[in-house]
């Protein structure tokens, strides 16, 4: 019994101590407005990430090319954040250029290395799929948060603009983004009953669901109403709502998503960068998802 305790209490002290530690690095991130610490914390949460995903292909005994592809995604994720860092919002021309090359480069040298062995039933095929995978899932639609940073700089361009231009956008995205996966958690615990997808996600409900559209979109709403002007990009209380509900729904895929992952591969947890949480892959799953669609919303509709 002890024991247990023991498990428990020490569960919870590696939990608090991570949340706490990512709390203070975040906020001190958004707080510096420095576009280097915006960048390098997004590099290394998106490096991470793709280390973990790596990791659980191999745990999962499914071929990929696991150096191959954590090599490239990390100096993708790395050559992203340099430019954006250095160039700002005059970067996007060139992150553009880097998107396309390499994704040309991954998959071109993936299908060469192929071309070392005779071919092995459907391994070759699977190892491409499951490498290219990887790095799209995870820093090409991560990496849309990088792009959100500067978003209000490309759009509406003025003089005299913070570092980092779309720093209350990204943190409004990543707020409506973690309060659908809050809202979820509360409002199912409190009064769900009918399981919404338990072949891939037993905990999740209906009624979780709905609240946590619920409260996102209110915390969404709430901080637009609170920081207008520096929300401004949005154009008024039309795109907010939309985005509100858009992206909770969003949401629920992008940590669905995860789950189908770790279901094929037979993984309990992504990883342990932070303990008592889990990998970083958890943390940004759902952003994964809601960061892109954000970023193409605000650019063709507002």
């Amino acid at each position: 019994m002890s024991e247990a305790k023991k498990s428990k209490a020490q569960v919870f002290g590696a939990r608090l101590f991570s949340t706490v530690l990512l709390a203070v690095i975040v906020s001190a991130t958004f707080f510096s407005g420095n576009a280097w610490a915006f960048m390098g914390l997004i590099a290394f949460l998106s490096i991470a990430s793709s280390l973990e995903y790596f990791r659980m292909t191999k745990l999962g005994e499914i071929p990929s090319m696991q150096k191959w592809g954590v090599t490239l995604s990390a100096l993708y994720a790395i050559s992203v954040s340099i430019v954006f860092a250095r160039e700002g919002v005059f970067g996007y021309a060139t992150v553009h250029y880097l998107d396309t090359v390499f994704i040309s480069i991954l998959v071109l040298g993936a299908f060469i290395w192929q071309l070392r062995k005779a071919v092995d039933g459907m391994k070759p095929l699977i190892e491409v799929a499951t490498t290219v995978l990887g790095f799209i899932y995870i820093p090409i639609l991560f990496g849309f948060v990088a792009k959100l940073c500067f978003l209000p700089g490309l759009v509406q361009f003025k003089a005299n603009m913070p570092e980092v231009p779309g720093a209350w956008l990204v943190l409004w995205v990543v707020a409506v983004t973690k309060c659908t996966d809050i809202g979820a958690y509360c409002t199912g615990t409190l009064i769900g009953k009918n399981k919404m997808i338990p072949h891939i996600s037993p905990g999740k409900t209906w009624e979780g669901f709905y609240g946590s559209i619920v409260i996102s979109l209110g915390v969404g709403c709430a901080l637009y109403a609170w920081k207008a002007q520096e929300l401004a990009i949005f154009g008024g209380w039309t795109h907010v709502i939309i985005l509100g509900v858009l992206l909770p729904l969003l949401t629920v895929v992008g940590d669905l998503a995860e789950s189908v992952i770790k279901r094929s591969l037979s993984v309990k947890d992504s990883g342990n960068t932070l303990p008592g949480i889990g990998g970083a892959l958890d943390l940004i799953d759902s952003i994964c998802f809601t960061a892109p669609v954000a970023f193409l919303y605000l650019m063709w509709f507002v």
